[in-house]
């Protein structure tokens, strides 16, 4: 979670302008990916999988469509596309003295009701959040808890549960280790590029167990950590522990993480403290954090950073959620991301037209349009490129007839085995999308026996590319004109086969 004076810096370092002007942006609202109904979102929080349904709390301003009055919202979903917008669950904490930000955080289930805070025989869902006094300059984590379901929160009166007095200490993630038996918090030492781990047995005493880091990128403070247990090469006999932490680089928002062991006291990273894996090639994706699922399964989410120009009425939304697992590579062990099976099993019925197959199609054009994609810049593309004796292969979006060259560029390089999303001529072109530090991003990955896979999902203002089964992925933020929807498919004697679905229902 941005401290405001941290938030305002970031986004001065995007160009992004004043805020919100009341015009209405429906060509950039997504269709597939979750926006508030109005005002400003930003970090995801407290993701709990509960009675079947995903429940997302957000950073959230109930009041204007600006940073401010940090609240969490609240939505639920069974799919993870279409999304029951719920009342404000905690909203921020006014008094006479002083107002408190209800910043990032977590929630549980406390089933065996550890914390006393139950009612009528049953655990509570508690939320654990960062509660910011910017009066005070202070920081602290608070816990409140919930026996409606959580849809409404109630203020626990020992707060804070965890108190340094420091300014800038925030993002408790939360969950069960059942080895200890003992609930574990990671929270971020932001100046100090640390992660601290804590210990309790009920979610309100905390005993400090360990710190991580500095590791890795260190040339910005650290936000939003989370730790969890994924499965490596599908063998569920094998798994390792991988730690998010969101920091900002010099290419913008941006998330790292380290694979290792945890012993219920000490994270243990098998990478070198110099080398830094980044979960995301391009420059929108923050502060995600998983839905912890059965079985070492894990869904993660991420904000996808807004930039310029304004969307109106709301602003900011959330990444596809992705499923994490682990692969053994010749660099070691590797972090793979896919769009959510629980997505992907449904587009043809979230499909407006269904699916539409181009198969082992031999390109001898150098552009071939695709207008099953509709016109409103809302698709889901799985593709395949045989890349024998071709340089470049892959797809030109956000195209106009009447402005041509002012298109963007998502595809492969062969020669420099790179997955990449190019925004050069639209940024040349029309000054659209302006918020990016760098036109290009490019992530590094190599050819699969001469294939490459990318999967491309475009969602009005949103693009994010997974290269060979979610290896590499890339995510930026666009923001192309109502009449710039045009999609075509490029390589030069390249073999091509193809599944697209419009998502624009």
């Amino acid at each position: 979670m941005f401290k405001s004076i941290f938030y305002g810096l970031a986004f001065a370092a995007v160009a992004t302008p004043a805020f919100a002007q009341d015009v209405s942006t429906p060509q950039w609202r997504p269709t597939y990916h979750f926006t508030p109904p109005q005002n400003w979102t930003n970090d995801p929080n407290g993701l709990i999988f509960l009675n079947g349904k995903y429940n997302l709390y957000f950073q959230n301003n109930p009041f204007e469509n600006k940073w401010g009055h940090m609240s969490w919202g609240h939505a639920t979903s069974t799919d993870l596309v279409h999304w029951d917008n719920l009342p404000v669950a905690i909203p921020e904490i006014v008094t006479k003295d002083t107002t408190t930000y209800i910043y990032s955080g977590s929630a549980v289930l406390d089933k065996n009701n550890t914390s006393g805070l139950g009612k009528d025989g049953k655990g509570p869902l508690v939320a654990i959040f960062t509660a910011d006094k910017p009066k005070q300059h202070n920081e602290s984590q608070y816990i409140a808890y919930s026996n409606d379901g959580g849809l409404s929160y109630t203020q626990y009166a020992g707060n804070p549960v965890i108190d340094l007095d420091k300014k800038d200490f925030r993002d408790p993630n939360v969950f069960w280790y059942e080895p200890t038996k003992q609930w574990i918090m990671t929270v971020a030492m932001v100046d100090e590029h640390m992660v601290r781990i804590y210990g309790s047995k009920n979610l309100k005493q905390w005993t400090r167990l360990s710190d991580f880091g500095p590791a890795g990128y260190t040339k910005s403070g650290w936000e939003c950590p989370s730790m969890v247990p994924l499965v490596v090469n599908g063998d569920k006999s094998k798994v390792k522990w991988v730690l998010f932490v969101s920091a900002f680089t010099d290419r913008g928002p941006g998330m790292q993480y380290f694979v290792g062991d945890f012993d219920g006291t000490n994270f243990k990273s098998d990478n070198s403290a110099t080398e830094t894996l980044p979960v995301d090639g391009g420059d929108a994706f923050y502060a995600a954090i998983p839905w912890r699922l059965a079985n070492h399964k894990a869904t993660l989410m991420g904000w996808l950073v807004p930039g310029k120009p304004d969307t109106y009425p709301w602003r900011g939304q959330m990444s596809i959620p992705r499923d994490l697992s682990l692969r053994a590579t010749s660099e070691g062990l590797r972090l793979i991301q896919q769009p959510a099976i629980t997505i992907k099993d449904k587009l043809n019925t979230l499909s407006a037209d269904g699916v539409f197959a181009m198969e082992s199609t031999d390109l001898r054009d150098k552009e071939v349009p695709l207008p099953k994609a509709g016109k409103t810049n809302a698709y889901w593309i799985d593709a395949e490129f045989a890349m024998a004796d071709v340089k470049v292969a892959g797809f030109k979006i956000a195209q106009n007839k009447d402005l041509p060259g002012n298109d963007i560029i998502i595809g492969y390089d062969a020669i420099k085995q790179q997955l990449f999303i190019d925004c050069t001529n639209a940024e040349k072109n029309n000054k659209q999308p302006a918020n990016h530090i760098q036109a290009v991003h490019m992530r590094p990955m190599k050819l699969l026996n001469g294939l490459v896979k990318i999967q491309l999902l475009v969602d009005r203002n949103s693009v994010e590319v997974f290269g060979n089964d979610g290896e590499k992925v890339i995510t930026t933020e666009i923001y192309p004109d109502a009449k710039s929807t045009g999609v075509s498919v490029f390589g030069n004697y390249v073999n091509v086969s193809l599944k697209l679905w419009r998502m624009d229902k």
